[in-house]
């Protein structure tokens, strides 16, 4: 299954996926964030099915744990947490959301 938000990481230093980043999807709802899948990035550092086929139009956030992935490599960081939040805007379309990583840089762009 394809969820309807989908994230792919890569390290902007080497090139390559980035393997074994945990990442968790929040929905905000009034005023909170509402926790609604969490997954791991692959080989290939995806994840295909991060929460339901379907969501709801509204704001959503996508939370990586770059400073344990940093960390388990030996590298420092200055970003021990990236959070992305984005507004899902069309019920019926995918988004996808790549975060390209290095040890004190990101950036994002909403993907196809």
């Amino acid at each position: 299954m394809i969820s309807h938000v989908t994230t792919h990481v890569l390290d902007a230093v080497t090139g390559r996926p980035a393997r074994g980043i945990a990442v968790t999807l929040e929905q905000h709802l009034g005023d909170v964030w509402e926790a609604l899948a969490a997954g791991v990035t692959d080989a290939d550092g995806r994840i295909t099915d991060l929460g339901p086929a379907g969501l709801p139009v509204g704001r959503y956030r996508i939370s990586f744990d770059t400073g344990a992935w940093f960390s388990a490599a030996g590298q420092p960081t200055f970003y021990p947490e990236v959070q992305i939040s984005f507004e899902l805007g069309d019920a019926a379309t995918h988004y996808h959301v790549p975060l390209l990583l290095s040890p004190f840089a990101y950036s994002t762009y909403r993907g196809s």
